[in-house]
């Protein structure tokens, strides 16, 4: 049996959740996972470090690092909510997250792992960061849905063992809908993905048809981690829809680009929060990117 961990929020401090409010100059690098498509919605993985356009607060950047991503190694971040309401399509989806596994293995960098969490009223660590499909599979074994959903939790315990890993970072989430029992907010899970770097996919499986019985501010919650991350969220269904969903995500990871700046020339702010924008020169491109970052601030 593989290694189980349950991590407790208890023990972290109050001094966690506060705002400060001095700034100060931030002179990290600041990195960023796009994902680029043409007009006609294709992947464009050919485009240079000179088509793009990044601005910090509305101030251009000089790009100092990039790389066509499937160079860098990948670590993913399952997280499957094992609430009670999702007991009805586990199996179908433990079966999709294998082989979304298994394909991600097989393939890209021979460094790139995985790694396992549930979370319903605890975070559950399933499997550390691993190549072995056995243990994750193993790990896809013991899921069993009970009790509430410690979503926001479980964002910020995945997206601290993230920020340990090299190279790309990426976090999905599988739920049913929206957190009811984190001891967390959305902001720490918010500023706990920018601060790992880590783009979150969000796949929302079988939403109930029309509002009636629809955890819609949690739909909101996971779109707007999602995109403000440079991911995306889906509503498939279980099946062949959840297994194109997997495969839509795994063209995405080997397709990205890996950009990044060292923040120049921005004027001191007591937000904290850095707004960025990334484009293309060219017409006719969609970036998906994040679109910001917190600084580091000092009291």
């Amino acid at each position: 049996m593989g290694l189980v961990t349950r991590r407790s929020l208890i023990a972290i401090p109050p001094a966690l959740l506060a705002q400060e409010t001095t700034f100060r100059v931030d002179v990290r690098l600041v990195r960023m996972l796009a994902t680029v498509r043409n007009e006609r919605g294709e992947m464009a993985g050919s485009l240079g470090k000179e088509d793009f356009i990044v601005t910090d607060n509305g101030v251009e950047q000089e790009i100092a690092l990039f790389e066509k991503s499937t160079a860098q190694p990948l670590s993913i971040a399952m997280l499957v909510d094992t609430s009670r309401s999702t007991e009805r399509e586990k199996r179908y989806e433990i079966d999709s997250m294998k082989r979304f596994l298994k394909a991600l293995i097989a393939a890209g960098n021979p460094q790139d792992a995985a790694a396992l969490y549930s979370f319903n009223f605890e975070v559950t660590q399933q499997s550390g960061f691993t190549r072995k499909l056995s243990r994750l599979e193993a790990g896809l074994r013991r899921l069993k849905s009970e009790g509430a959903t410690a979503l926001y939790d479980a964002i910020y315990l995945a997206s601290e063992s993230l920020e340990e890993r090299e190279g790309r970072r990426v976090m999905i989430v599988v739920s049913d809908g929206g957190d009811t029992i984190s001891k967390l907010k959305f902001e720490n899970a918010l500023e706990a993905l920018h601060k790992a770097n880590a783009v979150l996919y969000s796949i929302l499986v079988v939403p109930v048809a029309g509002d009636a019985g629809r955890n819609l501010r949690g739909e909101n919650a996971l779109t707007t981690l999602s995109q403000w991350t440079g991911g995306k969220i889906f509503f498939p269904a279980v099946g062949p829809a959840l297994d194109s969903v997997f495969r839509e995500i795994l063209s995405d990871l080997r397709t990205q680009y890996l950009l990044g700046y060292y923040p120049r020339g921005v004027p001191p702010s007591k937000d904290r929060f850095h707004r960025v924008s990334l484009k293309v020169r060219k017409p006719g491109y969609t970036v998906s990117a994040r679109n910001g970052y917190f600084s580091d601030s000092k009291g």
